[in-house]
């Protein structure tokens, strides 16, 4: 009598189980796993240590065979990290724009960046929150507001002037002159003034330039400390200690400038610097004010912002231009026409909304040649599921800005100079707001806040420079347009060139 309910209890029991088996089986058949986005077999410790010593330039060959296997969109992994790439304009347009607010984050700073950042208290690296809002806020509205780039422009003049002279100058003793040396020089003399509010003199902009340019190119090399800092603290001990001196070389020559901006303060000086602008400014959550070391994190930041970058860009539009001389001539001729009857051979900050042409030369020049091939990573704030693949939260999200600007079905022969095709596209939006056809300045929340005073300086000294001198090949050379990444990506032999005056 009682095995019957005993069983009856058991087979019920029995019964259940199936049924959970069952049930749960179905569920996952329908269940998709999503993935991250496809990409390179991973070997633990191995490949990473291979992505860690590979500059992006080097990548970049290897990122374009692994979008043509795997897609638009692929990742690879450095370590537990995963690094997703994406070569898309539509995909960059859906991430950076429609849905900047996710993908405006940066990732956490390893252990060389972190010292270097000042722990992300600057605006390229910090996180999207308080920090970002107010030093982001803070260049935009007290540096790069229009009447303060206008109060810049004696100062733009003084540069020019001078870059014009040593130009003629060489050009007089030399039949070939390298003019990259005379470009980063002239755009380190006016970003220190725009910095520090002083014309200081040579031997302290040389040294301001020195300390700056070789942390910029030491920066792959120091890259291979982030692995494992434990480790590499005790076996690469002298890498370690050769980036920590370039810092404190960095900070002696930066902070006695800062402390003489500190002493006038509150003094009628005319112009208001960029580090004037900070001495004043607190951190939003610990309510004190930037100590000198973050002071000259962001000094760093906005001379590196405003001088390499520019001075390549510089570089390559004159490259193509001496490469190109009826690109050259018809800008020789636009301007004349605007310049026809004027004494002066200065071609005026107000005179450059008169040249389409020169407008499009300086677009060309940034789609055909951008100074970055990648912008800096982005990063999600929580996991994404975008294009149907997982974006992990402790990724990194990356975007090939080189492969946009080169795209076949957008741009035609887009590897030709052709300034030309930007004629037809009045009021070209090169922040990408509706469309990215091309980002040299980034995109979205995270674009470049310089960007309109970089279109200035480089519409004003391209328009100077080949309205003073022809552009040409000196005799028996050539223009390679080879290219090998520093802190840009650069001329792998730089532009040589022979000047003649223009009457």
């Amino acid at each position: 009598m009682k095995e019957g309910p005993l069983m009856e209890g058991w087979f019920i029991i029995l019964v259940s189980a199936c049924v959970c088996v069952i049930v749960r089986a179905i569920f996952s058949l329908q269940t998709k796993t999503i993935n991250t986005p496809p990409g390179p077999l991973h070997i633990p410790i191995v490949t990473s240590i291979q992505w860690l010593l590979k500059s992006f330039s080097q990548l970049e060959p290897i990122l374009r065979n692994l979008h043509a296997k795997f897609g638009p969109i692929v990742t690879i992994r450095i370590g537990s990290q995963r690094a997703i790439f994406i070569a898309d304009r539509t995909l960059a347009h859906q991430a950076l724009v429609q849905n900047g607010s996710l993908f405006s984050d940066r990732p956490k700073a390893l252990a060389a960046s972190k010292i270097l950042s000042s722990d992300q208290r600057n605006i390229s690296s910090a996180s999207y929150g308080p920090t970002w809002r107010i030093l982001r806020r803070n260049l935009t509205s007290e540096v790069l507001h229009h009447s303060r780039v206008k109060s810049f422009s004696g100062i733009r003049n003084w540069v020019l002037q001078a870059l014009l002279v040593r130009l003629k100058s060489d050009s007089q003793s030399n039949d070939s002159i390298r003019v990259i040396d005379h470009f980063q020089y002239s755009m380190f003399c006016l970003l220190v003034f725009m910095c520090f509010g002083e014309r200081l003199d040579e031997g302290k902009v040389r040294d301001i330039e020195r300390v700056q340019r070789q942390l910029l190119l030491g920066f792959t090399r120091f890259n291979i400390l982030n692995f494992w800092p434990r480790v590499t603290r005790v076996l690469l001990r002298k890498r370690w200690e050769e980036m920590l001196r370039f810092r404190q070389e960095q900070e002696d020559v930066m902070i006695p400038l800062i402390r003489a901006r500190k002493q006038k303060q509150g003094k009628d000086e005319g112009v208001v610097s960029y580090v004037d602008t900070l001495l004043d400014l607190q951190w939003p959550e610990e309510k004190r004010k930037l100590n000198e070391e973050e002071i000259v994190t962001l000094c760093n930041e906005f001379l590196n912002g405003g001088t390499d970058t520019t001075s390549t860009a510089l570089q390559w539009i004159m490259a193509n231009l001496v490469k190109n001389p009826q690109v050259q001539e018809r800008l020789v001729g636009e301007i004349r026409e605007v310049m026809c009857g004027r004494e002066d051979r200065e071609v005026k900050e107000e005179d450059l909304q008169k040249f389409p042409y020169l407008k499009a030369v300086i677009l060309e020049g940034l789609r055909r040649h951008p100074p970055g091939h990648f912008v800096l990573p982005h990063a999600v704030t929580e996991d994404v599921v975008f294009n149907d693949y997982l974006v992990p939260k402790n990724g990194t999200v990356n975007f090939m800005v080189a492969e946009m600007g080169w795209d076949p079905k957008v741009w035609e022969d887009p590897m030709m100079f052709k300034p030309e095709r930007f004629m037809n596209d009045e009021g070209f939006d090169i922040t990408g707001s509706k469309e990215i056809k091309m980002m040299p300045f980034g995109a979205g929340r995270r674009i470049c806040p310089g960007y309109n005073l970089a279109l200035l300086h480089l519409e004003y000294f391209v328009a100077n420079l080949v309205w003073n001198f022809e552009w040409k090949v000196p005799e028996g050379g050539d223009v390679d347009l080879s290219e090998i990444q520093e802190f840009t990506v650069v001329m792998k032999n730089p532009l040589q060139v022979h000047l003649s005056p223009r009457i």
